[in-house]
C-alpha cells in the first residue's frame, strides 16, 4: 500500500444469489394461512360440506389414524410407489447412461423417448390392464412408465453436461473407461439425476393415485375417491393431508441422499 493512501472497507457485492435460511418464514406463513381458513370456517362463511375447517379434517385424521382404518391403503399405496419407481429408475437410469455415453444409443432412444414422453401414462391404464390383468402388475407398470421417461432425460441430461476437458484429461493419463464413468462422469451427472429423482418420485404419486382411483380398492387413491363420492369431504381432505405428508418424506429422503453424495460440491 502505498504511503498517503487510506484504506476504505468496500462492501461485498457477491452474496446476492446466496440461499439464506427461510425455516421459520415457511411455518409462519403456513400457521397463518391455517389461522385464516379455520377463522373463515368458523365464522360460517364457507359450507363445512364444501371446505371443512382444519381442525375437523384433523379430527377425521386422527380418527383414521386411531381405528387403522387407513394404514392398508397408506401400505398398498407404498408398495405400488416403491415398486414402480424402482424399476422405472433401474430402466431409466440404464438407458439415460447409454444414450449419454453411445452414439448408437443416442441415436435411437432420442426420438423414441420425444414422442412417448408427452403421452399421459394414466391413458395406458387400461392397455396395461389388458396386457397384464386387473391385479397389481398393471398399476406398477403405469407407474414405472411414468418414471422411466423423466429418469432417461434427467440421466442424459447429466451425462452430456458433464465439462468435455474432464473426460479429455482422464484419458490422457489412459484411465480405463469404466473408472472414467464411474469417477468423473456419473459424478458430474449426479446433481442432474437426482434432480430427475425428485421429478419422478412426485410423478410416481401422481399416477398411483389416479391408477388407483380407475382400478383399485384400496390405496389412497380409491380412499379419497370413495370419501368424495359420499361426500366425506373431511376424510377426504385427510386422505389430500397424508398424500402431501408422504410427499414432504419422500422429499427429505432425496434431500438427505443429495447431501451425501453431493459432499464434493
Amino acid at each position: 500500500m502505498l504511503e498517503g493512501t487510506e484504506t476504505v472497507a468496500v462492501r461485498f457485492r457477491g452474496g446476492g444469489f446466496t440461499p439464506l435460511p427461510g425455516r421459520y418464514s415457511a411455518w409462519l406463513a403456513f400457521l397463518i394461512g391455517l389461522a385464516a381458513w379455520q377463522g373463515v370456517c368458523s365464522l360460517g362463511w364457507v359450507s363445512p360440506l364444501f371446505l371443512p375447517s382444519p381442525f375437523r379434517i384433523a379430527v377425521a385424521l386422527s380418527q383414521l389414524v386411531i381405528s387403522g382404518e387407513i394404514w392398508p391403503h397408506l401400505w398398498a399405496s407404498l408398495i405400488r410407489i416403491g415398486g414402480g419407481w424402482l424399476v422405472g429408475t433401474v430402466a431409466g437410469l440404464a438407458i439415460g447412461l447409454a444414450m449419454g455415453l453411445l452414439t448408437l444409443a443416442r441415436a435411437v432412444g432420442m426420438p423414441m423417448v420425444s414422442a412417448l414422453f408427452p403421452i399421459p401414462k394414466i391413458a395406458l391404464l387400461p392397455l396395461l390392464i389388458l396386457w397384464l390383468g386387473i391385479g397389481e402388475t398393471a398399476k406398477i407398470a403405469t407407474i414405472a412408465l411414468g418414471v422411466f421417461f423423466p429418469t432417461v432425460i434427467a440421466v442424459y441430461s447429466g451425462v452430456d453436461a458433464v465439462p468435455r476437458n474432464l473426460i479429455r484429461m482422464a484419458q490422457s493419463f489412459e484411465v480405463p473407461t469404466a473408472a472414467i464413468v464411474w469417477k468423473v462422469i456419473l459424478p458430474g451427472a449426479m446433481p442432474a439425476i437426482l434432480a430427475g429423482f425428485r421429478i419422478s418420485a412426485a410423478t410416481a404419486l401422481l399416477l398411483v393415485v389416479s391408477a388407483e382411483m380407475i382400478g383399485a380398492e384400496t390405496g389412497l387413491g380409491a380412499f379419497v375417491l370413495e370419501a368424495g363420492n359420499l361426500m366425506q369431504t373431511d376424510r377426504l381432505l385427510a386422505g389430500v393431508v397424508i398424500l402431501s405428508l408422504l410427499g414432504l418424506v419422500i422429499g427429505r429422503a432425496i434431500s438427505i441422499l443429495e447431501r451425501r453424495l453431493l459432499r464434493w460440491r
